[in-house]
């Protein structure tokens, strides 16, 4: 993980701040999000037809479950210190190129694209993260996130 105080945050623009350690994605996780929202649809929870009928030969997560995980994933790869709160401000574009199967590995990699002085107190930092599958080509996930860091 990297430490950055918000005072030198800026001079990171541009640049690939770093990557999460691999997490799995199991079956479990992926039923707790689906009795969580609600969405039970066979090609997430149901193993046996999955298998059998789904493109991926394999039950797969929700594209919201990968996204959900961002918050997870990002905090293990940057910590901004010198404020008082950090609030998840919302997203730009979202976006799910490949599914992630059952059991893949995944982690996020994050890039800070844009930094803007809100007001003395507010900084608004714009994110672009990938989330990566382990041997694959195309990402599960790219979203360009939103992070209101607060000070004082």
């Amino acid at each position: 993980m990297v430490s950055i105080p918000i005072t030198e945050l800026e001079s990171h623009v541009g640049q690939v701040i770093g990557e999460s350690p691999w997490t799995e994605i199991s079956q479990e996780r992926v039923n707790a999000f689906a009795d969580a929202t609600g969405d039970h649809q066979w090609i997430h929870v149901d193993v046996e037809r999955a298998r059998r009928e789904s493109p991926w030969k394999s039950p797969v997560a929700h594209g919201f479950l990968t996204a959900s995980l961002l918050p997870m994933l990002n905090k293990q790869v940057l910590e901004v210190t010198g404020l008082s709160a950090t609030i998840n401000y919302g997203l730009n574009k979202l976006r799910f190129p490949a599914a992630v199967k059952v059991g893949a590995e995944i982690r996020s990699r994050i890039k800070l694209v844009e930094l803007q002085r809100v007001d003395a107190n507010r900084t608004l930092a714009t994110y672009q993260t990938t989330i990566e599958i382990r041997g694959e080509d195309k990402p599960a996930c790219v979203a360009e996130n939103l992070a209101m860091y607060v000070t004082g």
